[in-house]
This record gives C-alpha cells, structure tokens and sequence, in this order.
C-alpha cells in the first residue's frame, strides 16, 4: 500500500498545477481580450433617418372603421386587465 505521504504529496502537486494552468489561462484570456478592444474598431450607435421610408403607411390609406376597430379593441383590452388587476388587489 502507498504511504499517505506520497498521496498527500501528489494530492498538493496536482492542485498546484491546476492552478497554475487555470491562472495562466485567465491571464492570456484577459490580455487577448485587451488587444481585440484595441484593435477593433468602437460601435457606433445606429442613425436614425427622419424621412419616411416605402415601409410606412400614410394614415390616410387607413379605413376609418379600421381604426375604430383598432381603438375598440385597445379600448376594452385596457379595461378588462384594470379589472383583473382590481380584483387581485
């Protein structure tokens, strides 16, 4: 049978080199990091164009009874969860 020693001796050499490999590992990791922030150019927020696009509706294109159809389904949809949230409370 092995000696408890050279268990505890392995035990202690192997959890050393562990740590070791995984401090060395972060540190590359935080330097590549470093260099691609460097190196890559910084994002720049989007630009919003205030001209209208092919994509948007002129609100004279709308029905009128689409629009109130619209409006009535906001409508009770808005009162009907202030009703269920009166009730929780």
């Amino acid at each position: 049978m092995t000696n408890i020693g050279n268990l505890l001796t392995d035990a202690v050499t192997l959890m050393c080199t562990g740590m070791i490999v995984v401090f060395l590992f972060l540190t590359v990791l935080v330097y590549v990091v470093q260099l691609m922030s460097k190196l890559l150019p910084k994002e720049s927020p989007p630009s919003f164009s205030t001209e209208p696009t092919m994509n948007q509706v002129s609100s004279s294109s709308l029905d009128p009874k689409v629009i109130a159809a619209i409006s009535t389904a906001i409508h009770q949809y808005r009162t009907s969860s202030q009703n269920k949230t009166d009730k929780e409370i």
